[in-house]
């Protein structure tokens, strides 16, 4: 991650529009606040359900009956549904309306778990006529909230919501109802409503994000400065990177912290507060892994830095694979956390992981070759970072040695991609790993060049070669080696003491030089591919010579000598 990446602002803002595309899906729960009416109710069209569905003669269909008409905004319908023996009729729905408003922000009525038997649950200790639907915790322990069977008309017997738990309401609402603000806004800041989340709770949650960012951003300012100032006191190298490294993720943790504490007071919907609080937990998830991988570039910066002054390129090579491995791991324990806090059951997804395993395996094969052949490459070091190799029929530079593939850096300023398996079964020539340069040419002298001016040449040039510092003296040779078609061939050979290739070039250049004026010198001077063509009178041949010639060779009685063992010219070699 780099400081151009996006802000926390708008990281944050990205979550909250997840967390309306994640609204969006569900139905929504439309209700009303004390005092209003469902016409004033935002324009949701809810479709109450089959008359089999609801009604009063079990535990479930008396919720579900509550819970879908409240939805509806029919509240009298839902003030049906609640024992009021103790209240006035004209009561009824704004009582049903405070009983919902508390059961969306404290408790989750699962339906599928109340009984469905007019009888009720006879298994749960409970008295017969009594069910419970679930409980609330408050500042003073815990309320429950029951459903009971009371006698009804012609005799019948008729589930509704408690009484017992009815008279626990003005209690439940003082702490977890709207508070001053009913007293205060208008009541169309409570009938209108999106995804479930009143205007209210809409315009208290933008002014607390707001507050939490700039929030942040404030206290941050000292935070740095002071971490900064305390790095430069302890004259540490890494003061100018405190703050690149931190300053991110450290105001997308404030601004979530911030976020978090003050969500409570906004009294949202327990379906959107849990998953706001999921949200709030994964971008804190999130903040800790920017800085951990914030952290693991600055380490593995600064062992690269400390590795190359101490000579260890060896080492050196191997901190880019290592921290891609390092940040690849972090990442995977980060979404595993961000998925647990959504509710996933990761415990279920790694099991599947190994049962799975040898399928991956073998669907990525590739892959994981090419993963085993980048290991081999940091762990043998045939070529690191750097180095200036040859590599197959081609030459580079290499830049880069990643998870699946090895970047070089070709003399044409192009860039090769190499899977890491195919690389590592090349064979690789490394340059960048030469204690010194291999210095070889052949000279070409005229033919018309005598004895002598070879003689003279070959002692001054070899002279050349010791008196340059960068030659090593051992061996430094200059021979005559052959005669050539067009020329008379001597060969230099020798090694430059360096292993880097512009230093090379210029010592060579001088050398070479010195040779042209050497040459020059005696007299003589290159050759280059030619024929010479002679014209002359031609002479008879020596009849007296012919003669001596036919004489010495009848004295040797037809055995002819051998030059190495003759001893005179009159005698014949001995028997």
């Amino acid at each position: 991650m780099t400081s151009r990446a996006a802000s926390p602002v708008r990281r944050f803002l990205a979550a909250v529009a997840l967390v309306l595309l994640f609204a969006a899906g569900r139905p929504a729960l439309a209700q009303q606040a004390p005092g209003t009416t469902a016409a004033a109710t935002a324009s949701t069209t809810t479709t109450i359900p089959e008359e089999d569905d609801v009604g009063y003669d079990s535990p479930r269909s008396t919720m579900r009956g509550f819970l879908w008409a409240a939805r509806a905004g029919d509240w009298k319908t839902a003030a049906t549904h609640v024992d009021l023996r103790d209240h006035a009729a004209g009561e009824g729905p704004e009582i049903a309306q405070q009983l919902k408003t508390i059961l969306d922000r404290k408790l989750w009525v699962d339906l599928d778990a109340l009984s469905n038997d007019p009888e009720g649950d006879k298994t749960d200790g409970l008295p017969d006529r009594r069910d419970l639907v679930g409980s609330i915790k408050t500042r003073d322990g815990s309320v429950k909230v029951f459903i009971e069977r009371l006698p009804g008309a012609a005799g019948a017997r008729e589930w509704k919501i408690a009484r017992v738990s009815v008279q626990q309401l003005p209690a439940l609402w003082d702490e977890f109802g709207d508070g001053p603000l009913a007293r205060l806004l208008p009541d169309w800041f409570f009938a209108w409503r999106v995804f479930d989340v009143q205007l209210w709770q809409w315009i208290a949650l933008a002014a607390l994000l707001l507050a939490a960012t700039v929030l942040a951003w404030i206290v941050t300012r000292p935070l740095l400065a002071l971490g900064m100032w305390f790095a430069r006191r302890h004259e540490s190298k890494l003061d100018a990177a405190v703050g690149e490294l931190i300053k991110g993720p450290l105001r997308l943790a404030l601004t979530v912290g911030v976020f978090w504490a003050g969500i409570f007071a906004v009294r949202l919907a327990l379906p959107v507060h849990r998953f706001f609080m999921g949200l709030l937990s994964a971008l804190l998830t999130l903040a800790v892994t920017w800085t951990v991988l914030r952290l693991i570039d600055g380490l593995t910066r600064a062992t690269a830095i400390r590795l190359a002054e101490r000579g260890q390129t060896v080492a050196t090579s191997a901190i880019p694979l290592t921290r891609r491995i390092a940040k690849t791991f972090v990442v995977f324990l980060a979404l595993l956390a961000i998925f647990q806090n959504f509710g996933f059951d990761m415990t279920g997804l790694l099991a599947g992981l190994g049962v799975g395993g040898l399928a991956v395996a073998l669907a990525a094969q590739k892959s994981l070759e090419n993963l085993f052949g980048g290991l081999s490459l940091i762990v043998d070091q045939p070529v690191r970072v750097g180095d200036f190799c040859r590599f197959g029929d081609r030459v580079g530079t290499v830049e880069d040695i990643g998870l699946r593939s090895t970047r070089i850096r070709t003399l044409d300023r192009t860039v090769v991609t190499v899977p890491n398996a195919d690389f590592s079964g090349l064979q690789l020539e490394n340059y960048a790993l030469r204690d010194r340069i291999w210095f070889n040419t052949t000279l070409g002298l005229r033919y018309e060049t005598t004895p002598d001016q070879m003689r003279w040449l070959l002692v001054e040039l070899k002279q050349v070669l010791l008196d340059h510092p960068k030659v090593d003296p051992n061996p430094a040779r200059v021979r005559f080696i052959r005669f050539g078609p067009s020329t008379l061939d001597v060969e230099i050979f020798a090694y430059v003491l360096t292993s880097d290739a512009s230093e090379f070039l210029a010592v060579r250049e001088e050398i070479y030089l010195r040779f042209m004026d050497v040459v020059a010198e005696a007299g003589t001077g290159f050759g280059f591919p030619s024929q010479t063509s002679y014209n002359a009178i031609d002479t008879a041949l020596d009849p007296a010579r012919q003669k001596q010639v036919a004489a010495e060779v009848a004295k040797w009685k037809g055995r002819p000598p051998q030059p190495d063992r003759r001893t005179s010219d009159d005698e014949p070699p001995a028997e």
